[in-house]
């Protein structure tokens, strides 16, 4: 899944949500259920999630939602695998950019 972000140092959980087309109670289950998943609150409580939140969240939605593992087996599978999970998933999220990018052009000719 190709997630478009622009580029900032905090995004709020509804830009978040949005990005991945799931509801924002998701990303706060998921919050309380990974801890990879620690977000920052200001002083009203609000969660900014750093580049680094998002990276773990396109992994864990990965993990879920695309291949199907249940939370339990997505926990034990990123504390187990998290080196070489993390390595392969950087390289589709990088293939599946440049496919965007490519029919992007395509579209424009």
């Amino acid at each position: 899944m190709f997630i478009d972000l622009p580029e900032k140092r905090y995004y709020s959980i509804g830009e978040v949500a949005k990005a991945f087309n799931v509801n924002t109670s998701l990303i706060r289950f998921w919050e309380k259920e990974f801890d990879v998943l620690k977000p920052k609150k200001n002083a009203k409580g609000n969660r900014k999630f750093t580049p680094e939140d998002i990276t773990n969240l396109k992994l864990i939605y990965h993990l879920v939602k695309e291949r199907g593992f249940t939370l339990d087996g997505a926990k034990t599978h990123l504390k187990e695998e998290k080196k070489q999970t993390l390595s392969n998933f950087d390289i589709i999220s990088k293939l599946e950019g440049i496919k965007n990018q490519l029919i992007k052009l395509k579209e424009q000719l």
